[in-house]
């Protein structure tokens, strides 16, 4: 473990937020080098506690958000994506795509309680349903599909087959009904949550591969995260009601409901978009912040208001020795970690 290097913060941006708050917003960002192997996917931020939960492809590192320490390490999570955290339970879960299983973990010690076989394969998303008190995980199985797990017990309590094979990014409204974002079909499907059950499928134009997902209940909005342009819909009724300019290379997306904010993180531009909630059909982007390419997810605390972006730095990739075949899936060896950065952007 390479130890934390702390940055001064810097000023990311400051914008006028819209004329109905009233008030101007300095976002800054602070960057932790964080040290650790491994790529990264997911980010989860536990309200309040200050602790961010980083999935590292084989362990997931739990960071101290305020420092960059780091405060524990769940191990044995191979291609693990994404944590979920079901405070109430006091059980934490890990998506483990490389041997098919969900870690729970005791979320005050945060060691392994037990592993969870998930047969459908292709783990991915993952989110806590706070109303059925269930575990929802979004799977790139081939159909992809939607299981949920008893957040206390861990069992499987429901499987449902969606229409595409990439889902992606969840929300529920607390009301017995699930939003699933489709990657490939570019739509959102509805899932009832105690029949497990799809009832609906809608078009995201002009969204292409929507990712993360968010959703204001109070005024039943979904927010879809999409490269370049993100989409507001309407959940009582399917409809686009709004669209939002960001960056390219969306795979999150975060709202704090108390600041009516909706971040975007784009991992090819290397920015997160902020934008406010004006009115439920109203969004104005009120700042670009920078941070790095490849920061493309992030997880927002609602309590403290701040928000978590991880991205890798790499030294030269290997020279491929003369005539050596093309690697396996097209994609060319990437040089070593040198720096794994935690950007802290707040308020």
């Amino acid at each position: 473990m390479k130890t934390n290097h702390r940055i001064t913060p810097f000023l990311a941006a400051v914008l006028l937020v819209a004329p109905a708050s009233g008030t101007a917003q300095t976002f800054k960002v602070e960057k932790f080098n964080i040290g650790g192997d491994g790529g990264h996917d997911y980010i989860t931020a536990e309200p309040g506690t200050g602790r961010v939960f980083i999935s590292r492809g084989t362990h997931v590192m739990v960071v101290d958000g305020r420092t960059g320490k780091l405060i524990g390490d769940i191990t044995d999570t191979p291609r693990v994506h994404g944590v979920g955290l079901a405070i109430r339970e006091k059980h934490g879960f890990t998506t483990n795509a490389g041997d098919s299983t969900v870690t729970m973990f005791d979320l005050e010690t945060l060691l392994p309680i037990q592993k969870i076989v998930v047969s459908v394969g292709g783990l991915d998303g993952i989110m806590y349903d706070d109303a059925s008190r269930q575990i929802v995980l979004t799977n790139h199985s081939n159909p992809g599909t939607v299981v949920t797990l008893d957040a206390k017990s861990g069992e499987v309590s429901g499987t449902e087959i969606l229409e595409d094979k990439a889902p992606e990014g969840a929300a529920t409204d607390g009301k017995g009904k699930m939003y699933v974002n489709n990657e490939t079909k570019n739509t959102i499907q509805v899932v009832d949550v105690r029949d497990m059950k799809a009832l609906a499928s809608w078009p995201l134009a002009p969204c292409e591969g929507p990712t993360g997902m968010a959703m204001d209940r109070a005024t039943k909005r979904i927010f879809a995260g999409c490269s370049k342009t993100s989409v507001v819909v309407d959940a009582t009724t399917g409809k686009v009601v709004a669209t939002i300019a960001n960056g390219d290379g969306v795979d999150a997306l975060g709202y704090d409901v108390g600041e009516k904010l909706i971040y975007i993180p784009a991992g090819r531009s290397g920015n997160v978009t902020v934008v406010h909630q004006d009115g439920p059909d109203k969004y104005t982007v009120i700042a670009t912040v920078p941070t790095m390419v490849g920061a493309k997810t992030i997880a927002v605390d609602p309590v403290s208001h701040r928000a978590y972006a991880v991205a890798l730095e790499r030294g030269p990739a290997p020279v491929p020795a003369p005539g050596a075949a093309p690697p396996a899936g097209g994609r060319a060896p990437q040089g070593p970690i040198i720096g794994a950065w935690l950007m802290v952007i707040s308020h």
